[in-house]
């Protein structure tokens, strides 16, 4: 006999109870709320193995019987007790605690520590921690149980018996015979979270009962942490990986070393999905995010669908889908339902989706939890994807219906946010694939310290959890059944104090298998050109179509029509707001501080490096067409005709898989107003069609769209020719192919106007900077190429040349000064006036003009930047010239601690505003009569562009970058 302290509810069923309490137990009782013994008497038990002493002396007992399936859910407290076990009883239904597939899962310990959802790499600092993986042939409460990883721990696997090891991320092969999970180890004791081991992907075959490690070279499974497989429908294996394939490789074309990129939180590297085949070859990178993709599996229609941390916008771990070679990559679901966790009285905490898995019905069962603090678990919901995008957005094709599309997958009162869980808290679920709707779960029934002795643990009750000052105990996680068509949750195993059972999961085979979709291959699905050039396309309808409605502005920002801006006999045409795009991508960081540490004073106010790959024309109708270099993360920013931008920035990062055409069909602007989701195909219908056969209003008629073509689409035809440039006069063609050509400059062409005047197309470009060097890299001129990259730094240092510093130093006004008689003289800098020194005697003192100082001095702020850097984007003093000296104007400022009158400085605000070119006063000053004139329009372009993507100090990582 095997007794195991368990709690329970008397008499909630109305039935004689199975469960005999100790007369010590039952006197110490509060409420009806009791300490009992399961007294297993003859009911078959279930010997649990302890996983740290590998031996069967603290076995534990529970079986699932008729008493047992009467649990229903939404109750605080979970009852458990022994019954006749399994098969017995005579003439029962079978036991809808059973599955009769090998199911498998991981035992361990309770970590130290926390864990959190964004964070895949660190590593569990416990000299007694261990994780074990285990397998029942089918998950019955009474079947036999093997230790798989046993084998890792002996010599034919080069282990000893003492090793210990982390196992995670379980996930079964669509015809159920095969198993592929993490391992990291074996772990030593002065393991710790600079030089973890690596983590690796093994796997089980079932039929042949082998484990192996699926890349068998130990120098290629060193390369970088693989975690989180799942099995194509080929049998190719997909993988979450700092390796990070493509993206080194897209280093090397930089010029810059190979390393793992930090996220952009800048913890720990980057997690990207990669493929590989069953044997471990042809290692590929198949999805590209400033941050970790994480979690991925496959649907029925053979799609992956993983989870991002998407740092966008509201940020959060979204649910995305791509295909297996990394095309089309878009959002599944959840970018703006994250506001939608529980405390027992709200609906609105945050939460974060991950370990999506799909049933067999076509919807989702999705974990939902806090990112930490919630005892490593999370409420499990069902979401139908194929009708929402968001909780309360549904697709177009199911315009009006009001949601949700969320609801909660059992009836627990499962809070979500750090803290007591009256309903206890899931690890994981598993859908099964049977027919049944029922969900292999790992849970942990809610628990408490006792307020009047903490070394017990008690139950949860209403009392209790009343209490604000009440504790939360451990959490004893183990594996359950819950079938939804009964609402009952059934026992699989007993749970161990201080152990997690975690990630069960059921090795059967889903019928149908899904589909398999084929990777892309040029010539026959890609353009071998774009391929050999390593780019693909972005092709935007129009930027005017936001969320199917037409919202083109002019410049003023006022409302007009798309059809108004594209034709060019109306004065809309020439008075549009958008007028280019800007691609950016964020400067790779590495993760490993011994590579590259840069001071946090080069990143300036953002906080991120960032630099530029090309700018392209937006089309008078809104469209874009242009190249991209492939396997990157980029955003796009709309601009207007000074090269500004005009709305914030694409939040989310796209990519492009080098052939690949992205269509998109316009844009979004999203705010607290308008919480709408627009990053999936479907979510919205389209306002803006494209035109109609032949040319377009008002046009040139050398440029001859096809039915539903948008300009750029019409442009980009081999058909099409475009008339001479007025500013080529070598007429240079500008049109068919060559038109999807990105720049480093920023070029508008006019094509479109039959009327055109040499001034209507213009320019502002690199080469007009005058003691300034361009901040371009060999891949941008004289032809634009993938590898060409705008790299802005604000100050020269070591033979690193500055960009924006060297501008203050320029002799002006750009134009010269005519004495009438042909001199042309340059008789002033922006240093002259904004200055502590009088130009005409260095040894007299002149007030800087506004207080602003453009100069070389070191700032007082940060030693690591110069003045002129923090005066243009921070708060300065206001100065003023006392008898000859500079001194700070104070005013009376709040008395001090002691009563005593105080004076602070007056602090004038920053004319630049980091991120914003278009809202800082910096440009307004230069328009008037002290200043106009005095920057030359490549000059303004090229600061716009700094203060778009956050005036950085540096862009750049390594050295000369000063380093921590």
């Amino acid at each position: 006999m095997v007794s195991n302290y368990i709690s329970r509810q008397e008499n909630r069923f109305g039935g004689p109870s199975a469960v005999t309490a100790s007369a010590d137990r039952r006197a110490a009782a509060r409420d009806d709320l009791h300490y009992v013994t399961c007294l297993c008497g003859n009911a078959q038990g279930v010997a649990v193995e302890d996983p740290v002493n590998r031996s069967t002396e603290n076995a534990n007992c529970i079986t699932a019987g008729r008493w047992a399936r009467g649990l229903l859910l939404g109750l605080a407290t979970m009852l458990a007790a022994c019954t006749q076990g399994p098969g017995g009883g005579g003439g029962q239904d079978p036991d809808p605690a059973t599955v009769d597939f090998p199911n498998f899962y991981i035992r361990h310990q309770i970590p130290m520590d926390q864990d959190d959802v964004t964070r895949v790499r660190p590593f569990i600092e416990d000299d007694e921690y261990s994780a074990t993986l285990w397998k029942r042939d089918r998950a019955s409460p009474g079947a036999p149980e093997t230790e798989i990883s046993a084998r890792l721990r002996t010599e034919a696997f080069g282990g000893a018996a003492e090793d210990r090891f982390d196992i995670k991320d379980l996930a079964a092969a669509p015809d159920g015979l095969h198993v592929a999970f993490a391992v990291r180890g074996p772990l030593d004791d002065a393991d710790d979270e600079d030089e973890p081991p690596t983590w690796n992907i093994w796997e089980y075959n079932i039929q042949t009962d082998t484990l192996r490690r699926v890349i068998s070279s130990d120098i290629i499974a060193e390369e970088g942490q693989d975690v989180a497989p799942a099995y194509l429908p080929d049998g190719r294996i997909l993988f979450s990986s700092t390796r990070q394939r493509q993206s080194k490789a897209i280093l090397l074309d930089e010029n810059k070393a190979q390393f793992e990129a930090a996220n952009e939180q800048r913890n720990e590297s980057a997690f990207l999905l990669h493929v590989m085949n069953e044997d471990g070859t042809d290692i590929h990178q198949i999805t590209f995010n400033g941050s970790s993709d994480l979690y991925g599996s496959v649907l029925q229609n053979g799609r992956v669908m993983f989870t991002r941390w998407d740092t966008g916008g509201t940020g959060g771990l979204h649910l995305y889908t791509t295909n297996p070679d990394g095309i089309d990559t878009q959002l599944l679901y959840g970018a703006q339902s994250h506001d939608t966790g529980t405390n027992g009285t709200t609906n609105d905490t945050p939460i974060e989706f991950v370990r999506a898995r799909e049933m067999s019905d076509g919807r989702l069962m999705v974990l939902v939890r806090e990112r930490t603090d919630v005892d490593f678990g999370g409420n499990l919901i069902i979401i139908d994807t194929n009708t929402y995008v968001e909780n309360l957005q549904a697709m177009a094709a199911s315009a009006g219906m009001p949601g949700p599309a969320q609801r909660p997958a059992t009836l627990n009162d499962v809070r979500t946010v750090p803290g007591p869980s009256p309903g206890g808290r899931f690890e994981s679920g598993f859908p099964l694939w049977d027919g049944t709707n029922r969900i292999l779960v790992s849970w942990s029934q809610c628990r408490l310290l006792d307020p009047l002795d903490p070394t017990r643990i008690v139950p949860c009750s209403a009392e209790l959890l009343a209490d604000p000052n009440v504790q939360t105990a451990p959490p004893l996680y183990s594996i359950w059944m819950f079938d939804p068509s009964q609402n009952t949750i059934l026992p699989v195993m007993a749970p161990v104090e201080g152990i997690m059972v975690t990630e069960a999961i059921v090795a059967q085979p889903r019928t149908p298998l899904p589909a398999v979709i084929v990777d892309k291959k040029p010539p026959a699905d890609l353009d071998p050109d774009l391929v050999s050039e390593g780019v693909g396309i972005l092709s935007i309808k129009s930027v005017y179509d936001i969320m199917g409605t037409d919202q083109a502005r002019l410049a003023s920002g006022a409302a007009t029509q798309i059809s108004a801006v594209s034709n060019p006999s109306n004065a809309a045409y020439g008075n549009r707001l958008v007028r280019f795009v800007r691609i950016e991508k964020r400067v790779s960081l590495p993760d490993d501080d011994d590579i590259a540490d840069p001071d946090n004073s080069a990143f300036g106010p953002t906080g991120q490096m960032r630099e530029i790959v090309a700018y392209a024309p937006v089309e008078p109708d809104g469209s874009v067409r242009v190249k991209v270099p492939g396997n990157i993360a980029f955003q796009i920013a709309l601009l207007d005709s000074n090269g500004r931008r005009v709305m914030p920035r694409h939040g989310a990062w796209l990519s492009l898989r080098p052939g690949e055409v992205m269509e998109c069909q316009g844009c979004h602007v999203r705010n607290g107003q308008n919480p709408l989701s627009h990053g999936r195909k479907g979510a919205f219908n389209a306002f803006y069609t494209g035109g109609s056969a032949g040319p377009f209003p008002g046009t040139v008629t050398s440029i001859s769209a096809d039915s539903g073509d948008s300009m750029a689409q019409a442009r980009a035809r081999n058909t099409s020719s475009c008339p001479s440039d007025p500013m080529n006069p070598a007429g240079s063609e500008r049109c068919g192919r060559v038109a999807l050509n990105p720049s480093a400059n920023v070029i508008y062409d006019e094509v479109w106007n039959p009327g055109a005047t040499p001034t209507d197309s213009f320019s502002y470009t690199y080469q007009n900077l005058i003691g300034v060097v361009p901040p371009t890299s060999p891949g941008c001129f004289p032809v634009w190429t993938s590898t060409c990259r705008i790299t802005i730094h604000y100050a020269t240092i070591g033979t690193r040349p500055g960009s924006i510093h060297p501008l203050w130093s320029v002799a002006r006004p750009t134009a010269g000064v005519d004495d009438g008689m042909g001199n042309i003289t340059f008789p002033d800098t922006c240093t002259n006036c904004h200055s502590r020194l009088d130009p005409a005697d260095p040894a007299v003192l002149q007030l800087p003009a506004a207080s602003l100082e453009l100069t070389d001095e070191i700032s007082d702020e940060d030693a690591l930047q110069l003045r002129a850097y923090r005066h243009l984007l921070f708060p300065r003093p206001q100065l003023e010239l006392v008898n000859g000296a500079i001194q700070i104007v104070t005013v009376p400022g709040p008395p001090d601690a002691n009563g005593i009158p105080t004076q602070v400085p007056v602090m004038l605000q920053p004319s630049m505003s980091a991120g914003n070119a278009r809202g800082s006063r910096f440009f307004n000053v230069m328009t008037n009569a002290t200043h106009a004139g005095m920057l030359s329009t490549a000059e303004l372009r090229l600061l716009s562009e700094w203060l778009d993507i956050g005036a950085q100090y540096y862009n750049d990582p390594f050295p000369p970058t000063p380093q921590n």
